[in-house]
């Protein structure tokens, strides 16, 4: 039966466009000229934040593999700090307000030239968010903004949309493909998956392909979604820069020190550094000499630096704030054990694999790490690491002290972890491997003539 709502001449998803430097073929252009390559639009929840270095160095390695991207966020992070990396994307990215005269006048293009596909669009995504007042919240929100960003792809010849996380910006590209009919993907991170799982279905049965990155992620969404799904998950991993993450080599005779720890993220619940100064205080009790870097700021600063400060251990516990990527890096490389402590959150947050794990391993440093969600896929316990129940700060401080007290342990340990981390956590080999799903053809299409 003939859907009544499904717009004329878009039963195929969009063609591949020729790329020019500088930006797509137009629709229709006269002359063009069939291409494999696609041009590929990011959708992301804020650009640039320092904490998702994986957005960016991601977006770079892709555009490496000879994929061009245009960056579409939905809000624009003002943050005193970015990585000079972004300086680039930042210049050319597609800022947009909430709303604004084009904005209203995107609208008004759909409501006069597809009314039923836009209010239908509307429609689902108010109906599928219904019982989550932050969704749907955010759907109403980002919807004359997606519809904006629909038009503009449209008109640059954008031949495929991914989305960083399952939540906002997976919507958002979820609009665009009703509106103009180019397929999307998303990747699956972890909060954006662990802790709402609203129009998931929606965005994954409509999707081109979905990118959990674990296997634990992958599991998660066919058990929400249904195994009929299973052929459009590809597991890719987030990738760090073994160039960048790299060991440096003990130095024969060095002087006897504080072990030396470093926890870097975000400072909130979900990393769980309270649970990390409770295991200090644990080890300032066994007469273990250490120090503790915290690496990142965020909302819980002010907390953790009482907690710190009650427990006694402020001079040992100490918050750097945060750090580029090659301050980060350094700091990794100068210290003896990177803990990972996440913790699930009252409100449903939790990890996928954090980022801030790979690159400890990568730059050979133990990890002692939460057995949680992907976590155990990069680091087995006794192998790369040594896990622990979240949340458990004795289990913490026992790990810590095995370590503390067996040099070699940590040597073993650490270089296996940067051998995993180059076996399967390369940031180039994945970006390869997600450059050549944008660059498949979907199923039905046609090349541009």
């Amino acid at each position: 039966m003939r859907d009544p709502l499904r717009v004329p001449g878009r039963t195929t998803p969009r063609r591949f466009a020729r790329v020019r430097r500088g930006g797509a073929a137009r629709r229709g252009t006269p002359g063009a000229t069939p291409s494999r390559t696609p041009l590929v639009a990011y959708v992301v929840s804020r650009f640039p934040k320092l904490s998702e270095t994986f957005v960016l160095f991601e977006i770079l390695a892709v555009e490496q593999e000879g994929v061009p991207v245009e960056v579409y966020p939905l809000q624009r992070e003002r943050a005193p700090m970015i990585h000079p990396e972004a300086q680039r994307l930042v210049e050319r990215a597609h800022y947009a307000p909430l709303l604004s005269l084009a904005i209203l006048r995107s609208q008004l293009h759909y409501l006069l030239r597809r009314p039923r596909v836009y209010l239908r669009t509307l429609f689902d995504l108010v109906r599928w968010n219904l019982g989550s007042a932050r969704y749907l919240a955010g759907a109403l929100a980002f919807f004359p903004k997606a519809v904006h960003f629909a038009q503009r792809m449209g008109r640059d010849g954008i031949s495929h949309v991914h989305a960083h996380f399952a939540s906002h910006p997976a919507a958002v590209a979820f609009v665009i493909h009703r509106l103009e009919g180019i397929p999307y993907s998303f990747t699956a991170h972890g909060s954006d998956l662990h802790r709402d799982r609203h129009m998931l279905r929606q965005k994954v049965a409509e999707a081109r392909f979905v990118v959990p990155i674990s296997e634990f992620n992958r599991r998660v969404i066919l058990d929400e979604c249904g195994d009929a799904h299973a052929a459009k998950l590809a597991v890719i991993h987030c990738g760090i820069d073994p160039a960048i993450f790299r060991p440096v080599p003990e130095q024969a005779g060095e002087a006897k020190h504080p072990l030396r720890l470093v926890c870097v993220g975000t400072l909130h619940e979900v990393k769980g550094q309270a649970v990390l100064i409770e295991a200090c205080r644990l080890l300032a009790e066994r007469a273990i000499e250490f120090r503790c870097d915290l690496v990142g700021d965020g909302p819980d600063r002010e907390a953790l630096e009482r907690q710190a400060r009650a427990a006694g251990r402020a001079g040992q516990v100490r918050f750097l704030g945060a750090l580029t990527r090659t301050e980060v890096a350094a700091r990794l490389r100068d210290a003896d054990v990177a803990v990972v402590p996440s913790v699930p959150t009252r409100d449903g947050r939790r990890e996928g694999i954090p980022v801030a794990l790979m690159e400890a391993a990568a730059t050979g440093r133990p990890v002692v790490a939460s057995r949680l969600s992907g976590i155990p896929e990069a680091i087995e316990d006794g192998v790369q690491g040594l896990l622990v129940e979240p949340g458990d700060f004795r289990a913490l401080a026992d790990a810590i002290g095995t370590l503390a007290a067996d040099p070699l342990l940590r040597t073993r340990l650490g270089a296996a972890a940067r051998e995993r981390m180059l076996r399967e956590f390369d940031l180039a080999t994945n970006a390869r491997l997600l450059a050549a799903h944008f660059r498949r053809p979907p199923l039905g299409a046609t090349e541009a003539t």
